[in-house]
């Protein structure tokens, strides 16, 4: 069982060092498809000897179907470039690799790390389940913009693996917002796209829920101030993509009239 880990990339100089050296004792290739970054992210990763391609960024799942596409093995681990594997999670994958009876793709539990300040282990965040390890054949990336997956064909078998994949996400509250600003525009202008209409009422109850879905059903409250943070933060994203919505509505039906 040969491996290629697959990562794309963009401006990654703060995170991909450490992705590359997680991957590096389970993985037979490192390929990192950059989207034409203008940091230090390809002398990093031409330093560390991996597979270094350049493609222009067409999109979450393009960019991660053609980079897969590219890979010299069977099987593919794929990884953003602020994820890495921990050990445990490292000892599952070669276990996996001694095995003769493979399944055809692997899930893993994602834990986030939130402004170098706690692990999340509640919140909505965790376990964050995702199809990570899997063979060319028994699948392909599927979805819009902030929501691709990797879809396992019918038939496919499907198994579970001991071991959290980390997460390094923002490092400070203010990247987190901004953040928050950036994808809420994407998600506003993809329901946009299929039609959706939302009112002021609406708006305000899923906003609200979010919080207390977040906080209380899913026990935000034991991530300390952190949670607290997050599930507002969740809320106020739910409340910005909801709101810029109906604002795209409002100005389609003052152009119509």
């Amino acid at each position: 069982m040969n491996i290629s880990a697959v990562v794309i990339t963009f401006n990654e100089e703060r995170n991909i060092e450490r992705c590359i050296l997680s991957l590096r004792d389970v993985c037979e290739e490192i390929l990192v498809a950059d989207s034409l970054s203008t940091d230090k992210t390809k002398e990093i990763c031409l330093n560390y000897g991996v597979k270094f391609l350049e493609h222009p960024f067409e999109g979450y799942v393009k960019q991660k179907n053609w980079a897969l596409n590219q890979a010299k093995y069977d099987w593919i681990l794929s990884l953003d470039a602020d994820e890495a594997l921990s050990e445990e999670l490292k000892n599952s994958i070669l276990k996996v690799k001694t095995l003769d009876n493979l399944s055809d793709s692997y899930m893993f539990n994602r834990l986030t790390n939130y402004c170098n300040l706690r692990w999340i282990k509640h919140s909505g965040w965790y376990p964050d389940r995702k199809v990570r390890l899997f063979r060319k054949d028994s699948g392909k990336w599927e979805g819009i913009s902030l929501h691709e997956k990797f879809q396992i064909k019918e038939g496919k078998k499907l198994e579970w693996l001991k071991g959290d994949l980390l997460h390094y996400t923002c490092n400070t509250l203010a990247e987190h917002i901004e953040q928050v600003n950036k994808f809420s525009t994407i998600a506003s202008e993809e329901l946009f796209l299929k039609g959706k209409k939302v009112g002021i009422v609406s708006i305000y109850i899923k906003s609200s829920w979010k919080f207390i879905r977040d906080y209380f059903f899913n026990m935000g409250f034991l991530d300390g101030m952190q949670g607290y943070w997050i599930c507002k933060i969740g809320a106020f994203s739910t409340f910005l993509k909801y709101s810029k919505l109906k604002e795209k509505n409002k100005k389609k039906e003052k152009k119509i009239g």
